[in-house]
């Protein structure tokens, strides 16, 4: 007879008000096992089934959904919906998103700043040297934010003794195989306090491959110095693993390890990105694009994506979506009619369909539009659909382009001002939807009739986000 949390979950799985996602029998079998173990491992729910609610909306498994569902920012609904699904479904660290009897109570830091390390044991999956590399350079992000100074040790007792192990080996955190959980460390502490264990039955890389070992070794070696996991996307010790091209750690990761440990002893305060709050009034955006009828909009390492479906905003890394493209997009725009968006960035720019880079990309802006030299970048792009004139906003200018004939269109380029009157003399950025142009400058938006070029509305810049208080 299952235990009380699975047999839970197959209620679950067969009620209507709080179901799996439609599928197979064999899919949503696995899924209701899958949740279960999710559970288990990074929620603490616990599968002897003593203690447990009648109601069904008090069941531990509906509230373990619900607390985990809180702290990825989903939608909090104790259903094992599609999106928590997802999220179930990702790589991520073996360390449990709730404290279980892997971490040491309390508040753990080590007691000095000086603190060694070992490699134990190397991987058949890389080069000696690069796995050397990977670490020396974990440790050494955290070193840059912080007064801890690592040293490497060759023989005994280090600190943080690193290896790579697979399944069951011994620490009562067995890995499970490719995929799923990657890595596991333990907070400061006597015996395995620190260590870094990493599964060997993952591939492991120093590219965008599966998997990072430099991006999955700094997070681990966070827990190692005493960090739990953070709900921030975009802090280095969110428990899923993302690779977004370069790994660097947020501001979120800066703040915790200084609460810990104090401010670095550099003469200069290392700063970190910060992860775009969706609802906040003050918040700009570098590009915006639809793609096949949604709308896209960028801000430094991140997208923002908004659909009729999930009345949620989805934020994630760029690089996600597309691995190749770089961060720091300035402009974007979508040809509809060749199911193709555009992506600017400096003189370059990448063509994409879906989630492929199309081949020969990145091109230079100079030999495809035929910009002059002394254009070193674009502020924004939009495409009329109805036309197929592109709209190109550099500095206090705009350009248009005949996306049929490949060609500059004559009498350009154009002061904004004179163009599309009453936006001001420089765009952030721009995109069309139903037939209307919506400029972006600043925390300011213009709807704009793009044949009378009028203004209609004045908005501000995050009104697509359903924000309460804007």
């Amino acid at each position: 007879m299952p235990s009380l949390p699975l047999l839970l979950l197959l209620l679950l799985w067969s009620s209507g008000a709080h179901g799996f996602p439609a599928g197979t029998s064999e899919t949503q079998e696995r899924d209701v096992q899958m949740v279960q173990k999710y559970l288990e491992n990074y929620y603490n729910l616990k599968s002897d089934g003593k203690q447990v609610e009648k109601q069904r909306n008090r069941n531990p498994v509906v509230e373990k959904l619900k607390q985990m569902q809180k702290f990825f920012g989903l939608k909090v609904t104790g259903k094992p919906d599609a999106e928590t699904l997802q999220v179930m479904k990702k790589p991520r660290c073996g360390v449990p998103d709730v404290a279980q009897f892997v971490l040491t109570q309390g508040n753990p830091r080590w007691e000095r700043t000086n603190l060694t390390y070992r490699i134990e044991n190397y991987t058949p999956d890389m080069a000696r040297a690069d796995v050397d590399h990977a670490i020396e350079k974990a440790f050494q992000l955290w070193s840059n934010a912080s007064p801890l100074t690592f040293t490497r040790v060759f023989e005994g007792q280090a600190d943080i003794m690193i290896s790579f192990v697979r399944g069951d080996h011994r620490d009562n955190s067995p890995f499970d195989g490719p995929g799923g959980m990657l890595a596991h460390a333990f907070q400061p502490g006597p015996g395995l306090g620190g260590d870094a264990h990493f599964d060997e039955d993952e591939m492991w890389t120093n590219n965008f491959r599966n998997y990072n070992l430099y991006r999955v070794a700094a997070h681990e070696l966070g827990h190692s110095l005493g960090l739990s996991h953070s709900t921030d996307i975009g802090a280095l010790m969110y428990p899923s693993y993302i690779f977004s091209g370069d790994v660097q750690l947020s501001q979120d990761d800066i703040d915790g390890i200084q609460a810990i440990y104090g401010p670095s002893q550099n003469p200069t305060q290392p700063t970190g990105p910060q992860t775009p709050q969706v609802c906040d009034s003050k918040l700009t955006f570098d590009a915006i694009t639809t793609i096949r009828g949604e709308v896209m909009f960028l801000k430094d390492r991140f997208y923002m994506r908004t659909n009729s479906f999930y009345p949620e905003v989805e934020l994630n890394f760029i690089s996600v979506f597309w691995p190749q493209l770089p961060n720091g997009l300035q402009a974007a725009y979508e040809v509809a009619d060749r199911d193709e968006v555009r992506f600017f960035k400096g003189n370059k720019y990448w063509a994409v369909r879906g989630q492929n880079v199309l081949h020969g990309y990145p091109k230079d802006i100079y030999r495809s539009f035929g910009f002059p030299r002394n254009v070193k970048n674009i502020d924004a792009a939009v495409s009329a659909e109805d036309t197929g004139k592109t709209y190109f906003f550099v500095a206090n200018k705009c350009w248009r382009y005949d996306e049929y004939k490949r060609s500059m269109d004559a009498g350009y380029p154009k002061m904004i001002a004179e163009e599309f009157p009453g936006i001001g003399n420089k765009v952030d950025a721009v995109f069309q939807k139903n037939g209307f142009f919506y400029f972006f400058r600043g925390t300011r938006q213009y709807k704009v009739d793009p044949g009378t070029k009028r203004i209609l509305t004045l908005l501000k810049a995050n009104s697509w986000f359903n924000c309460r208080k804007n």
